[in-house]
């Protein structure tokens, strides 16, 4: 299992080998004070979206990615050499501190916490949100066997194995995997610590930038680290009085809740941010390297979230169009428009690849539109079903907003609308102001009538409104530095309070997230690392494993195969339900008869024709039996002509080989 040294290996690599690749771009194409602090995930975004289609050109690993990131290296720090000076308009504007990005080095580490395993004696404690984290399996599977990466999660003999999901961010932490030689779990809460840390410099930088004052890249950080209204709302009123009132929580929320459970979202958002940002300065300046950074920006964004990258930046993209060239003169509009237009289709280009395997998982599922328009859920059982669907439209914004992002929602809006009105402002911040307040209004429309139907959640819902939180957190850092260098007491004293409410439920978060918890699993899950070494002994890396789809399902808030996909490193048969809904392109309805077929077996009341399914038509050819699993007592793998006892523990566990099929075999042994 990863420590906090593997993990602070991965996030110092990351954060050296970006932020580098990053510096001599962002010198170029950006003011002087902004620079550093968007350097970290503008060179992650630009290297990612760049790297991977040469690595399906060239081949994913250690060899070619050392190469390739030493050529990257190189070439950054010879174009740093070349620069003199940092590129400056005008004149010059408050820097973020060294400070601040130390302070945000160290707040960073707040959600990276939730990733990592807490050791209690023989017990290991985890934190909810490393049920998202399931995905470390997708980070194995790249950086055993390369890209573009088979499917871990299920895998049907003659069946192609497509994953469908966007797989960037995980793509970045195979990188770090081959890089450091750390385990995928490792990379995980490595990349999840500089996503973190990343983003958090891009918004205190915005902040600093916007307003001309240091000090707002403290409220930036501030202002990150606060959570729901609920937990204060229940010291009034009883839960169950609240969820009947107010739907209950879900994934919606702020930044630091998450960040740690959906890192790549989030990634995904700073690249909204810094798209929307560079459009803006496209339309002012004729340099050449601004839309082909804008190009790659867009691609890694969409590429780590369909939902924030894709769906919600086409309508953020519509409306910080429109603004720019109703702000910019006249002549400068055509310009504008071919050089976005040229972007557009680059874009479109680099991420065409992706785009098709999105499509065909849809086609695959055979079911409805993956997004259809439907009005956030924001009212309780309290209210008439016809009703409440009447009131969700405008609760939506007077309760659910107010409540999930209590810190930044009222106060965001109001220096919003002071900075879009100000007359202070010059010319090229006044345009930024204006692009950024019309992509939060945009990505909250978004999070209000777009529903997602793939899987059990609304991930669209969930997930399209970070560009807007992290808009609103660098205006209310703006305005509140603002307001309290001007003496406006009342509105400062509003803030501060608006902040204090916010960090209740934000402490909250830090410590469940930092200590995890103890449960009946703990002391087992801890033991399972010695068991997928031994599957590993027998497996090849390109093999499929089956093991109980429920085992330890107690470990998470979901039932997942948790065990599996963090410590096997081997692909699944068929992994659970909640991992395969969206990341498989089968549909739902044969989705549930195949995982009911796998519980049945586990549970000691497979048929012979089933456990023949696992060995013929599902691939499995290894299968890892535990004494938790019914199948441990009333063993059909045992007196199976399908596999054979390899290796065992007493007590513990037992693991059963498969010989290896050819297609003609397999049909054989199919045919009745």
């Amino acid at each position: 299992m990863p420590s906090i040294v593997d993990a602070l290996v991965c996030a110092v690599t990351a954060t050296l080998l970006w932020t580098w690749l990053g510096l001599p771009i962002s010198r170029r194409i950006t003011p002087g004070p902004l620079a550093v602090p968007i350097a970290p995930a503008l060179g992650w975004a630009v290297h990612s979206a760049a790297a991977l289609p040469v690595f399906f050109v060239i081949g994913f690993s250690r060899t070619t990615v050392l190469g390739l990131t030493g050529l990257c290296l190189a070439a950054a720090t010879a174009a740093l050499l070349l620069q003199k000076r940092l590129h400056e308009h005008g004149q010059a504007h408050a820097r973020l501190p060294m400070w601040a990005l130390a302070a945000a080095a160290l707040l960073a580490f707040a959600p990276a916490a939730a990733i990592l395993p807490k050791i209690v004696g023989d017990s290991v404690a985890l934190s909810a949100p490393i049920f998202d984290h399931a995905k470390v399996a997708m980070i194995d599977e790249m950086s055993r066997l390369g890209v573009p990466p088979g499917n871990p999660f299920f895998g049907e003999t003659g069946e192609p194995t497509l994953l469908a999901y966007y797989y960037l961010w995980h793509f970045s932490a195979a990188e770090l995997t081959l890089l450091t030689g750390m385990s995928g779990w490792a990379a995980d809460a490595g990349l999840t610590w500089f996503t973190a840390f990343a983003s958090l410099a891009t918004m205190m930088g915005f902040a600093v930038w916007l307003s001309g004052r240091a000090s707002a890249a403290v409220w930036a950080l501030a202002f990150s680290f606060t959570g729901s209204l609920r937990p204060v709302l229940t010291l009034f009123f009883k839960a169950e009085t609240l969820d009947s009132v107010i739907f209950p929580a879900t994934g919606f929320g702020g930044w630091l809740l998450q960040s740690a459970w959906v890192p790549q979202h989030v990634a995904s958002a700073s690249c909204v941010l810094l798209a929307v940002f560079l459009m803006s300065e496209m339309a002012q300046r004729r340099n050449l390297l601004l839309p082909v950074t804008l190009v790659f920006v867009v691609v890694a964004g969409f590429e780590s979230s369909a939902w924030v990258g894709g769906v919600t930046f086409a309508l953020i993209a519509a409306a910080a169009g429109l603004i720019i060239l109703n702000m910019v003169p006249l002549s400068q509009r055509p310009p504008f428009l071919m050089r976005a237009t040229a972007a557009a289709i680059l874009a479109l280009a680099l991420a065409a690849p992706l785009l098709r395997d999105q499509y065909m998982m849809t086609a695959l599922r055979a079911g409805s539109s993956p997004v259809v328009l439907r009005p956030y859920e924001v009212l309780g059982e309290f209210f008439p079903v016809t009703l409440r669907h009447i009131l969700d439209l405008p609760a939506y914004w007077l309760v659910l907003l107010p409540i999930e992002l209590p810190a930044i929602y009222p106060a965001g809006l109001v220096a919003m609308r002071a900075m879009i009105t100000s007359k202070e402002l010059d010319p090229k911040r006044k345009l930024s102001a204006m692009t950024f307040a019309g992509m939060t209004i945009a990505s909250l429309i978004v999070g209000w009538l777009g529903v997602s139907t793939i899987g059990n959640n609304n991930d669209l819902g969930w997930r399209a409104v970070l560009p807007a939180v992290m808009a609103l957190i660098v205006f209310t850092a703006v305005g509140l530095s603002d307001w309290l260098a001007t003496r406006r007491h009342i509105v400062s004293a509003a803030a501060v309070a608006a902040l204090l409410r916010g960090l209740y439920q934000g402490a909250q978060i830090v410590r469940d997230d930092a200590t995890g918890s103890v449960a009946s699993f703990s002391n087992l899950f801890a033991k399972t690392s010695t068991m997928w070494e031994a599957v590993r002994r027998h497996s090849a890396p390109d093999e499929r494993v089956g093991n109980n789809p429920l085992f330890l399902q107690d470990a998470t808030p979901w039932p997942v195969n948790l065990s599996w996909a963090l410590l096997s490193n081997r692909r699944s048969c068929f992994a659970a339900r909640e991992l395969t809904l969206p990341y498989v392109p089968v549909p739902r309805l044969r989705q549930e008869e195949i995982e009911a077929q796998f519980v049945r077996v586990f549970s000691g009341e497979g048929l012979s024709d089933d456990v023949r399914d696992l060995a013929t038509r599902y691939g499995c050819r290894v299968v890892v039996v535990t004494a938790q699993d019914g199948a441990w007592v009333s063993d059909p793998f045992a007196v199976s002509p399908y596999y054979r006892l390899a290796e065992t523990k007493a007590g513990e566990w037992k693991i059963y080989t498969a010989p290896a099929l050819g297609l003609a075999q397999v049909e054989e042994l199919r045919a009745p």
